[in-house]
């Protein structure tokens, strides 16, 4: 089951946009300077689809610019973060797969402290 309404994160927000059998649909605000946690996810692949604003998109070493029709494809283990430079970076996100849920994010680095040991 997703979260409903506007989650509230460190580096921004997101809210779940739609949802169906196998898929879910996300809309992230990364707030300008801030990033998402590098990460990986072993149930689901995500396509992101930057909407608006500017940053960098990295996935498994590879890093390109963001800004609005940037598309980027992170499959299912892909370490892999987004960033906001000077302004705001919204992400439209299309998750695919099995176990769709906040549980299944695996933490390599984050700015905010949230890795496990």
């Amino acid at each position: 089951m997703s979260e409903t309404g506007i989650v509230h994160r460190p580096w921004g927000w997101f809210e779940t946009i739609g949802a169906g059998e196998g898929y879910l649909v996300k809309r992230l605000c990364i707030k300008a300077g801030h990033r998402l946690s590098l990460q990986r996810h072993r149930h689901r692949l995500e396509h992101w689809v930057v909407v608006s604003g500017s940053g960098q998109l990295e996935c498994d070493g590879s890093t390109i610019q963001a800004k609005a029709g940037t598309t980027l494809l992170v499959p299912c283990g892909a370490v892999h973060r987004a960033a906001a430079t000077s302004e705001n970076l919204l992400i439209v996100e299309v998750q695919r797969g099995e176990h769709l849920s906040e549980d299944d994010i695996e933490r390599l680095a984050d700015d905010y402290a949230r890795v496990k040991c």
